[in-house]
């Protein structure tokens, strides 16, 4: 295997809003649901109100971050820049948490789709070879990846905008109004992680940085459009469903767009079967881009010095082989131990923190380093409107994930581990995540 020491520059800004909103567009097929487990609708649009006010300035700020240091490091990169090494590599390894437990999640609704269409193929085999199927696509090259990967995100934004032409007509708006109590704050802090849902692993697309081929014009556009495709995809998702069955109905199980359309057409329907296509293709679509993400962060990690360095390596192709192999063996046995509503606590975990590293850093940057070349601002006031919402959603992560079991434990090892092998072997290494422009 020849190895090359560049990543290779293929993406577009088509590339990279379909690896941002592919990582993301699988969260309106399954488990969001539980946004209302313990809140009524009132409480799931306050909920998703606090998740956006995150986001969308989250998604502008992160931009301006992503054009003016492009790095596969990401959130590391841009941390590293602010405060040093050591917290570049807290913002990283927050980031890989985030996509670790990500792809789990969505292997097991992939399975539970498939075994749904195909009964006799037991669904934990399912998950696991959807899983290596995009894993052989993206050993393949960044090409490959994101040729594939727009196709299914196209499809599975286009199946969001289906669901809801098809289901409006049939709504009952009254079901609105008869989901419960709001559940006071407790219910709306509940809530809280799975409107995030609609847009967690937005970031995935900065992680393609290195590989863009005009990262301070394509990166903008593709995170602009992305975030407020995003939007309008998770509002039509949720006022659709709980407007088409009763909120009990929907919280039988992690899937609520195969409940409704089997309600309205029929189990075993051809529309049914339809449905439960577009949505294995959305979930595909959120796989493809988390792999390309924590494959990326891995390499980064690595070629700082602060992950063993097999994982730093590329193949003739400019893929970082090692650590997407490893990151994905990681994934399938997370799959295997793993439950849906569980895993989104505890990615939502290790996408707060690492954007709490993130605003803080920009913060920082522009008070420190107002003349650093920014071929992309976001406009302060909107920057820092994003900032109180993120720590609303980091509390309501940890409060929980802390309830989440063994797989909460499991990211605390993750971070307990880490952290002691940086100050025992990375901390006295020469690294950083930073790329410098002879570099990119």
């Amino acid at each position: 295997m020849e190895e090359n020491n560049k990543l290779k520059k293929a993406l577009t800004a088509a590339g990279i809003w379909s690896v941002a909103v592919g990582a993301v567009i699988s969260g309106s097929y399954y488990g969001w649901n539980y946004i209302a487990s313990e809140t009524n609708f009132t409480g799931c649009l306050i909920a998703m109100a606090i998740a956006t006010l995150f986001y969308i300035p989250f998604a502008f700020m992160f931009a301006e971050l992503a054009t003016a240091i492009p790095s596969s490091a990401g959130p590391a990169a841009y941390t590293e820049k602010a405060f040093g090494r050591g917290a570049g590599f807290f913002a990283g390894f927050s980031y890989l948490v985030e996509s670790l437990f990500c792809t789990p999640g969505i292997c097991i609704a992939v399975g539970a789709y498939v075994h749904t269409l195909f009964p006799v193929v037991p669904a934990v085999v399912a998950s696991v070879v959807a899983y290596l199927i995009f894993l052989f696509i993206n050993m393949r090259g960044i090409e490959a990846g994101q040729l594939i990967g727009l196709i299914v995100t196209i499809i599975g934004v286009a199946g969001v905008v289906f669901y809801a032409c098809i289901g409006l007509p049939h709504a009952d708006f009254s079901l609105l109004g008869k989901m419960g109590d709001l559940g006071g704050v407790k219910g709306i802090f509940v809530a809280i992680p799975y409107a995030v849902w609609f847009y967690l692993a937005f970031e995935a697309g900065g992680m393609g940085a290195e590989e863009c081929k005009n990262p301070s014009k394509d990166i903008p556009k593709g995170f602009i459009v992305g975030i407020f495709t995003l939007l309008i995809g998770g509002m039509l998702m949720l006022v659709t469903t709980f407007s088409l069955l009763p909120k009990e109905e929907l919280l039988k199980n992690d899937a609520p767009i195969a409940n409704v359309i089997n309600h309205l057409f029929g189990e075993g329907s051809t529309m049914s079967i339809v449905f439960i296509v577009i949505a294995m293709i959305g979930l595909i679509a959120s796989l493809n881009g988390i792999i390309i993400g924590q494959s990326r962060q891995t390499y980064a990690l690595a070629r700082c010095k602060c992950l063993p360095g097999f994982l730093g390596k590329l193949d003739k192709n400019g893929t970082p082989i090692n650590a997407l192999l490893v990151t994905s063996v990681i994934g399938i046995v997370l799959t295997l131990i793993g439950s849906v509503d569980v895993i989104v606590v505890i990615a939502n975990m290790g996408s707060a923190f690492m954007a709490l590293c993130c605003f803080i850093s920009w913060i920082k940057l522009a008070k420190d380093q107002p003349d650093m070349p920014r071929p992309y601002k976001c406009p302060r006031w909107l920057g820092y409107i994003g900032i109180p919402f993120c720590l609303i959603v980091a509390f309501c992560s940890l409060y929980s994930a802390v309830t989440a079991g063994t797989l909460f434990y499991i990211a605390v090892a993750f971070f307990v581990i880490a952290m002691i092998y940086y100050a025992a072997v990375c901390k006295k290494k020469n690294g950083t995540f930073l790329v410098e422009p002879e570099d990119q």
